[in-house]
């Protein structure tokens, strides 16, 4: 049965295992052989500590299944700001799209302006959950190649490619409220 179409569930976890963060629904655009696309508009998020909060932003989130990434594109009114989650290649698993957060994130602003975001919290983790050599090799050619990418502005850091799948979210889910 496709997914496309469909509301999914979104949880993220940490390299023990525990849960890390719930989205109750991301709606599936595509469900390709490297990327699941979802949208969302107002998704509720639950922490790992119980706490709730709401998103603000109408985003567009592309999971890649291949590389160790997957990116918020949250809509905003001055342009589409990107958050990029270094985490494990994504996976859908009995309606919930899942992922390993590995902490190091990257933000890139509607200004152009570029972010590295948490690597004190992934120097911590790195020693707390001993990430092995390899994977911390992984996760700083993923981060090195991410800068490079939003940098150039190539996908999935291009507001023209994120605005198109939000218009198509809008269409599809006009016809059906």
């Amino acid at each position: 049965m496709s997914v496309v179409g469909r509301w999914l569930g979104i949880e993220s976890y940490k390299h023990d295992g525990a849960l890390h963060r719930v989205w109750d629904r991301g709606y599936v655009l595509e469900n390709s052989h490297d990327f699941i696309i979802s949208a969302s508009r107002r998704a509720k998020v639950v922490e790992n500590n119980g706490r709730s909060w709401f998103t603000k932003e109408p985003a567009i989130t592309i999971f890649s299944k291949r590389e160790w990434w997957n990116v918020i594109c949250m809509i905003k009114n001055d342009g589409v700001c990107f958050y990029c989650n270094i985490a494990s290649p994504s996976l859908i698993d009995r309606d919930i799209i899942k992922y390993i957060d590995y902490d190091l994130d990257a933000k890139l602003f509607p200004n152009g302006e570029v972010r590295v975001l948490d690597e004190k919290e992934y120097d911590h983790h790195r020693e707390s959950y001993g990430y092995d050599d390899e994977l911390d090799q992984i996760l700083k050619f993923t981060i090195s190649d991410i800068l490079e990418r939003m940098k150039k502005r190539k996908f999935p850091f291009n507001e023209e490619v994120v605005r198109d799948f939000y218009n198509q979210f809008v269409e599809q889910n006009s016809k059906k409220e």
